[in-house]
């Protein structure tokens, strides 16, 4: 077989055994890798409560995982999130991808629970669950050092194993599952890590054809100012959008009450540089490398956590936000929601988290001590704690991130009709409504955004289960990487034929969502966005988003998709029906 492996680990934590089995092949064609299919393998397990022992915890690479296709040395991580109740997948890079495919996987399936704590190893053909007493309660870094010289590591921090409902697994080269509370479920199994060493060789069918594809990939992203522009994300990382989407009045500011926050040059990319001079890192093999360190090797953030530890608590200090960051990474916590769970809380309480009072309440957070045994809950149920619901800036239990909806309509759209709550990478329209040039005139309209935010969905499904990276996609199109596919696997794709798998993919998600009772009532945005307007200036008008446009280009988008009016499904037997 080229390009997949074929084979799947699966480990049973409550009685130890450990076997490997093929894949069948029918679910690899209708799936590829990746989100595709971790999340087909969680079907039968979709109605389990995320920390039932038999719930799965999966992790998958793609087809192209192990070749020379740039930015898809990637997997995801699949399961039920104990946050918001949703399928949730989280998308990794690093190196763990590259020698899981190297041990001859496609995905790894974990069930059960440990009845003390252990590390799964794995090296090539041998596989192994090893105690691991004394690495429980050691933070990240502390556990990737102890593990290093066995392979790649992923793992939880206190977080986790304190079932914090944002815990991240963490990678060792910095990389975070970062939405959905994995981390959390992992640590119910006991699992402290995951280490793989792995060295074969991935298969191609056609090497001549894929470095002639990789070439007209390079090409494009070598011609996009985005990727590789003189402000774009290789030169600054994501922290490069940090000035332009505040120019565009779209920033979140003290829980979403603003949308422009005057001191956010502080944390922009080139003060980021100046204050630390940054280096590059990224994941294994890709020429992006998107990812910035110091000097000595720390990470630093993203554009998601520096907003959100900056203008979403009032806070402009560079040094307090990387700080956060750090001690997020550390504890293994999703810096998004601990943010916005932070901000919701300040506003109910009367005040915002100081910069000093960051570095301690993250650290409660992660030992679910004091404040931190409520904060570790998320901002839904630290909000309807203080008596407030509203003040949850979520969608399905999960905070949103760094781009107020009503400065894009699509994105508004987009974050209800994402399966896994609240989430801009379902569908991604910042690229159609704000990266461009000139900026999208109808970033305030929702006309035509029903079936832009469709086709995102299914093409970004496709991607994730290519595991490429979404920013491969601001220069690359899919019939480029249809083309890498077709010359990995000796298949033949197209930008239709991936399109269709991506559909099948968010379909099934959407089912099991709805087996768990999701329905158009959960695909809606806090009150405060359509109560409240944003900040405005500079000729650039943010009003409050009209409820009645916004409720009927939702209905239609569900007869897009085929689903009622209550965004369920006509046919019960659908599942029954895909492969």
């Amino acid at each position: 077989m080229y390009g997949w492996t074929g084979k799947i680990l699966k480990v049973d934590l409550t009685t130890g055994r450990i076997w490997r089995e093929s894949l069948p092949v029918e679910l690899i064609h209708a799936y590829l890798g990746g989100r595709g299919l971790g999340v087909r393998l969680m079907r039968g397990f979709h109605t389990l409560d995320p920390f039932a022992p038999d719930m799965p915890l999966i992790f998958s690479v793609g087809p192209l995982c192990g070749t020379a296709a740039p930015t898809t040395a990637r997997l995801a991580v699949v399961s039920r999130s104990p946050l918001t109740g949703t399928i949730c997948d989280c998308s990794y890079g690093g190196h763990f991808p590259w020698r899981l495919k190297g041990a001859g996987l496609d995905a790894l399936f974990i069930t059960g629970a440990s009845s003390q704590p252990v590390v799964l190893s794995i090296r090539g053909d041998k596989a192994e669950l090893v105690p691991a007493d004394a690495l429980w309660g050691n933070t990240v870094p502390e556990t990737i050092a102890s593990l290093a010289d066995a392979g790649s590591v992923a793992a939880i921090g206190p977080a986790g194993e304190n079932g914090v409902l944002f815990a991240n697994i963490m990678m060792g080269e910095g990389n975070g599952s970062g939405r959905g509370g994995l981390g959390a479920v992992m640590g119910r199994k006991r699992l402290k890590a995951v280490v793989v060493n792995g060295d074969r060789t991935v298969l191609i069918a056609d090497r001549q054809r894929i470095e002639h594809a990789c070439h007209d990939v390079m090409r494009l992203f070598r011609a996009s100012p985005i990727i590789f522009g003189e402000l774009g994300i290789a030169e600054y990382g994501t922290p490069a959008l940090v000035d332009l989407v505040n120019q565009r009045r779209m920033v979140p500011t003290e829980n979403f009450r603003r949308t422009f926050f005057t001191e956010s040059r502080n944390y922009s990319g080139p003060a980021i540089r100046r204050e630390y001079g940054t280096q590059k890192g990224g994941c294994y093999g890709c020429p992006i490398q998107c990812l910035k360190m110091t000097p000595r090797g720390e990470y630093l953030p993203e554009y998601e956590a520096l907003s959100h530890f900056g203008a979403l608590n009032g806070i402009s200090n560079l040094s307090a936000i990387v700080r956060a960051n750090t001690i997020c990474n550390e504890l293994g916590l999703d810096a998004v929601s601990a943010g916005a769970t932070l901000s919701a809380w300040g506003e109910g309480r009367g005040r915002f988290p100081t910069a000093d009072e960051l570095p301690g309440l993250l650290t409660d957070i992660g030992h679910r001590r004091e404040d931190g045994a409520l904060l570790a809950l998320g901002s839904r149920r630290v909000a309807e704690q203080l008596g407030n619901p509203d003040l949850s800036m979520s969608v399905k239990s999960l905070e949103l991130p760094a781009y107020d909806p009503r400065g894009a309509y699509g994105m508004a759209l987009a974050y209800c009709t994402s399966n896994r709550g609240g989430c801009h990478l379902r569908a991604y329209p910042l690229s159609h409504e704000i990266l461009r040039k000139p900026v999208a005139t109808d970033r305030f309209s929702f006309s035509g955004k029903a079936r832009i935010i469709k086709i995102a969905e299914d093409t970004n499904a496709a991607v994730d289960s290519l595991m490429a990276c979404t920013f491969s996609f601001l220069g690359a199109t899919l019939e480029e990487y249809a083309e890498l596919l077709s010359a990995t696997t000796g298949f033949e794709y197209s930008p239709q034929s991936l399109r269709e798998i991506g559909e099948r993919t968010y379909l099934t998600e959407r089912f099991y969502n709805c087996a768990n009772g999701f329905s158009v009532a959960d695909d809606r945005l806090p009150e405060r966005f359509y109560a409240e307007p944003g900040s405005s200036g500079d000729g650039i008008e943010v009003p409050a988003i009209d409820r009645a446009r916004f409720d009927e280009e939702l209905q239609k988008y569900y007869r897009i998709r085929g689903l009622t009016p209550q965004g369920t499904f006509a046919d019960p037997g659908y599942l029954e029906k895909s492969p």
